[in-house]
């Protein structure tokens, strides 16, 4: 069975209607990250889907200080003030939903210190993650993780890490070495790949030949990883995905050890 570790039906719903029937056709199972009810509805309307749910970390580059004196915050329109204040809303949302036992996990959650924008609101990131990992914590889910020029943060916390079930790292951006340094912490982690390792990404493509095969994952993190000359990504990229993983490898059958890998992460019984 092919296995998606992280994607976002709502979305990939919006550029491709079709998709849902595709990903039934395909006979696929995956991890669905959402950030809004809405999303999460949608998610958790579906069949054969994993719904998980987070503050992800670029949306805190939408408000500019999370702090405010109380001078400048009666200066602000109450648009303004809620519009700041939403990711306090959703770390509610979240933690009642976990709570329901609604969650296979909790994600994405992370760093993101890609651009000025997103360096901005590194404090406001590290209190979000905390939360995010006191949350997965309490409730025994798995993370699942974005993060983009800030493995760093990782590590700080990874005394944390290394109590939760299982972290998903989607769409692997570290080295071969960080990814090592990781397990050998003691931190039970996935990797994910999806077309980053079709697209020439080198150190991507290393590290999906050097980790040990029960610790991969395959993902298409639809839409947003489409291949050259694509709009998007989509459930159809898994089984060119599966396959690059094996030509990198050298060894086949893949596809049933990340199937097998999945339900270990997402605690699929």
């Amino acid at each position: 069975m092919l296995t998606d570790s992280h994607c976002h039906p709502f979305d990939l719903a919006a550029c491709f209607p079709g998709a849902e029937e595709e990903r039934q056709r395909l006979g696929i199972i995956c991890a669905a990250s959402s950030s809004s009810l809405e999303e999460f509805a949608y998610c958790e309307g579906l069949d054969s889907v994993m719904p998980c749910f987070a503050v992800h970390p670029q949306l805190l580059a939408n408000s500019k200080e999370q702090r405010t004196n109380n001078k400048e915050q009666r200066a602000q329109s109450n648009s303004e003030v809620k519009k700041r204040d939403c990711w306090q809303e959703r770390i509610v949302v979240l933690d009642r939903l976990a709570g329901e036992g609604r969650l296979a996990a909790v994600g994405e959650t992370g760093f993101d210190l890609y651009n000025a924008a997103f360096r901005q609101t590194e404090k406001l990131q590290d209190e979000v993650f905390a939360l995010h990992l006191e949350i997965a914590l309490r409730y025994d889910l798995p993370l699942v993780i974005h993060v983009r020029r800030a493995m760093h943060k990782i590590f700080a916390h990874a005394a944390a890490l290394k109590k939760c079930p299982a972290v998903v790292f989607h769409s692997w951006p570290g080295t071969a070495g960080e990814g090592q340094a990781l397990l050998h912490r003691g931190i039970n982690a996935f990797f994910s790949f999806g077309t980053t390792i079709m697209l020439n990404h080198r150190e991507a493509m290393r590290c999906c030949a050097l980790f040990p095969a029960g610790r991969l994952l395959s993902e298409t993190d639809a839409p947003y990883q489409p291949l050259r000359t694509r709009e998007y990504s989509s459930y159809g990229d898994l089984a060119q995905i599966v396959q690059t993983m094996e030509t990198l490898r050298g060894e086949t059958g893949m596809e049933s050890i990340i199937e097998g890998n999945f339900k270990t992460a997402y605690c699929v019984h």
